[in-house]
């Protein structure tokens, strides 16, 4: 099954990247104003770029390199060091490994621009992206994915926490820290414009719930029943979640709307990332009905109630939708409360302690917030000297 699993896992890497680019860009670029479409895309974009390269210098070995601790894991594989086309990670070529992983890397931080777009500055996102997944991100994958503190064998005994696939590595660090940098940034001066391209949004969402399949099930890291059965059971959640947000809008507003049905995809997409490789079908259509509810009640709450403008609504769909499904694991018993629980609670004070610290050096050097004319006139043209749209054109 060696070749098999090798070119299972290189489709599944050009799907995660697939989720980023275009997935993940057109997903957030149809949710903002036509001003600063360009921008969103700029970010995403950009972010794959810089984090391919940090991930190749230094994120891989703090989070799977050998010479470490339980902490990280050490230096010896910076620039992938003394890893050749014949090295081997369990059954799969280590750089083909590391690929497959350097797009998680890619995606978690991307998923963040959701939450600062129309009012953060350029260079501020590049910094603060990569330093944050140098030091938060590839920390926290080592500790459960790269036999750190919360693995097996870890702090919580033989049974570490369990997260096939990100529920808490990727959609937890990303939503808080996109929490943190909302009340950072303060609130949009304009925040009831509606999206400009709805039609964006779904062909985004559709992308990304496509590239899923590499993400969930590509995390199996072999060709075989378990990566068929994650697949599976992420698109049952994906369709529940829809049907379920879409009813649960119709029973409060009175219409269903296109930009909720999709939002509730990647609500139920979210959701059963962590618990994909441990259910069946049926724990799947659970997950999925009761997230598309959930999620969308996370997004009243955050925006009504707590006054935070979380642009995309990051932390209320991925943060939320992470952590339920992550709980949900141990609900269905397969996976203990301590670790569960005990792995929400250390990664995400750590999220919100590197990300607060962040943002107060990395503002210290570049601004956090465009001013007050950029915001206004737009992004794409102040910050980049490009329009999306020429309307005489």
């Amino acid at each position: 099954m060696v070749g098999a699993d090798t070119a299972w896992i290189i489709v599944a890497t050009a799907l995660v990247l697939f989720m980023t680019l275009p997935g993940l860009a057109l997903f957030y670029g149809g949710l903002v104003r036509a001003r600063n479409v360009l921008s969103v895309f700029m970010h995403c974009y950009t972010i794959a770029c810089a984090m391919s390269v940090a991930w190749l210098a230094f994120g891989y070995t703090i989070a799977f390199g050998p010479g470490g601790s339980g902490l990280w894991g050490g230096l010896d594989k910076m620039f992938l060091n003394g890893v050749t086309a014949d090295s081997l990670a369990g059954t799969l070529p280590e750089v083909l490994f590391f690929a497959f992983q350097m797009t998680f890397a890619i995606i978690t931080p991307a998923l963040i621009v959701g939450a600062y777009v129309e009012r953060a500055n350029f260079a501020f996102v590049v910094t603060f992206s990569t330093l944050w997944m140098l030091l938060c991100y590839a920390p926290v994958v080592h500790w459960i994915w790269g036999g750190g503190i919360l693995s097996d064998g870890g702090i919580f005994g033989e049974t570490g926490v369990r997260d096939f696939a990100g529920g808490i590595v990727v959609h937890e660090t990303a939503g808080l820290a996109a929490l943190v940098i909302a009340v950072f940034l303060g609130a949009r001066a304009n925040q009831t414009t509606p999206p400009h391209n709805p039609g964006f949004v779904m062909i985004g969402a559709a992308m990304l719930w496509v590239g899923w399949f590499g993400f969930n099930g590509g995390s199996q890291l072999a060709a075989d029943g378990g990566a068929a059965m994650a697949l599976t059971v992420t698109h049952i959640s994906a369709a529940t979640a829809s049907l379920t947000w879409a009813l649960w809008e119709r029973i409060k507003y009175g219409k269903s709307s296109m930009v909720g049905l999709v939002t509730g995809t990647i609500a139920g997409l979210a959701s059963i990332t962590p618990a994909s490789g441990f259910v069946g079908p049926i724990e799947a259509l659970i997950i999925g009905a009761i997230a598309g509810i959930l999620c969308q009640e996370a997004v009243k709450l955050i925006r009504n109630k707590l006054k935070i403008d979380d642009t995309l609504d990051v932390f209320a769909v991925h943060g939320v939708g992470g952590i339920f499904g992550t709980i949900m694991i141990a609900v269905l018993g397969q996976g203990t409360w301590a670790a569960q629980l005990g792995g929400i609670t250390i990664v995400g004070i750590y999220t919100v302690v590197v990300t607060s610290t962040l943002v107060v050096i990395v503002k210290a050097i570049f601004a956090l917030r465009v001013d007050e004319e950029t915001e206004t006139t737009g992004l794409d043209l102040a910050q980049h000297g490009e329009r999306a749209y020429d309307m005489s054109s």
